[in-house]
């Protein structure tokens, strides 16, 4: 098993992952923290599986940069995608990375929040009625993946008969952040971004003319800045609002898919949540944990700098690997383990330091009203036949999964 380890660390290639790694990556990710933590790929970057090592790269933004434009323009080159992808807030440092986030984060108050439980309550409430009426589900399409697209379209006031095109445009532009991009992948990252671009500035066009209420309407906040006179660029505002829709809807779908999957593949975890639904919260935080919806972060040293022992020059990019650190044994005890009332759960799902996700309090709610209401609801639901996976490394979750609702 050792030396089955070291040749399955030896020889991985983020550019070269067999359908194995697709399906289930953790086993590789284990022998990676077990033998090469550090591990120099054949690309001349370095992958990173240990938790302190990547807490200790979340924190220290001065040797290790979010600013992808060096990254990006090769993998881009003049593109939509480049663009959009070096203006939005994740890839980007302090302080444009500081402004923007203030602005966003002042839309996104607890009590901002707190006044959003109401409408998700009723929104994920007709989602069960219809698949009810159904008497089956397609559980990612007539339920997860329904969730955030209303919320964040909500949040941003788009009409409704407008959201039509919303995921499509996210999957797209989601997708061209994969290690290994086909030009066909590109094209529609692209198109995506162009189109949705578009659709923008006639939304903003028209909000700018009739405002909504900044206490509700994140665009309309957006768009009128703060008090102090910070205001976004109108490139800023744009690729920030693709941005909130991207970060919100395809993290968001994969907490509740992975989460309702986990849950039918552990019975006794599944009957303890339903025992006890007062548990949903850490429940929802070892969702996270343990299927991370994003398993990917990326930053670049600017310095020389030692992380784990090992030198990094300047200008090396290093991938953090979130799904690998959340199951370390050094942080979390049996972390192969599901267990719907761990804690402490220092999992680090929505990142950590200056880039801890903006919108994870929202996120949280979702998952919870969502997988805490569907149990309720069908507590006897059962994944039919074996559910299809979304094929992507980075973005980690279900483009299927055929249930029953018992």
């Amino acid at each position: 098993m050792n030396a089955d380890a070291k040749t399955l660390a030896a020889s991985f290639d983020l550019e070269k992952l067999t359908p194995e790694f697709y399906d289930n990556p953790y086993p590789t990710y284990r022998a990676l923290r077990e033998n090469e933590p550090v591990k120099r790929l054949p690309n001349g970057t370095v992958f990173l599986t240990r938790y302190d090592d990547l807490v200790t790269t979340y924190k220290n933004t001065k040797s290790f940069s979010s600013d992808k434009k060096r990254e990006f323009a090769p993998k881009y080159g003049e593109t939509p995608l480049y663009e959009h992808h070096t203006t939005s807030l994740v890839f980007n440092d302090p302080p444009s990375h500081t402004r923007v986030r203030r602005l966003i984060m002042g839309a996104l108050s607890p009590r901002a929040i707190a006044g959003m439980e109401g409408d998700l309550v009723k929104l994920v409430d007709g989602l069960l009625d219809a698949i009810a009426a159904k008497g089956a589900c397609e559980l990612i399409e007539d339920f997860a993946a329904s969730i955030p697209i209303e919320v964040i379209g909500n949040l941003l006031d788009v009409p409704h008969d407008e959201r039509g095109p919303l995921r499509d445009w996210s999957l797209a532009i989601l997708g061209a952040l994969e290690p290994v991009v086909s030009p066909d992948v590109a094209a529609r990252g692209n198109k995506a971004v162009t189109d949705f671009l578009a659709y923008l500035e006639t939304l903003v066009a028209r909000r700018r003319e009739k405002p909504g209420s900044p206490e509700r309407d994140v665009l309309t906040r957006l768009i009128q800045g703060e008090e102090s006179g910070e205001r976004l660029t109108e490139k800023e505002l744009l690729h920030n609002c693709i941005f909130l829709l991207n970060a919100g809807h395809e993290t968001t779908t994969n907490l509740i898919g992975n989460g309702l999957v986990a849950l039918d593949r552990h019975p006794d975890q599944k009957q303890r949540l339903i025992t006890n639904p007062g548990m949903i919260k850490t429940a929802v935080e070892e969702m996270l944990r343990y299927e991370s919806s994003n398993q990917l972060g990326n930053r670049m040293t600017t310095e020389k700098v030692e992380l784990g022992g090992v030198v990094l020059e300047a200008g090396t990019s290093v991938t953090l690997c979130i799904g690998a650190a959340n199951r370390d044994p050094a942080q979390f005890p049996d972390p192969e383990r599901f267990d719907v009332a761990r804690t402490p759960n220092r999992h680090l799902a929505f990142a950590t330091g200056a880039h801890q996700c903006a919108g994870m309090a929202l996120a949280r709610l979702e998952g919870a009203i969502a997988i805490s209401r569907f149990l309720a609801r069908f507590p006897d639901y059962a994944v039919s036949g074996q559910p299809v996976r979304g094929g992507r490394v980075r973005f980690r979750g279900f483009l299927s999964v055929a249930c029953s609702i018992g």
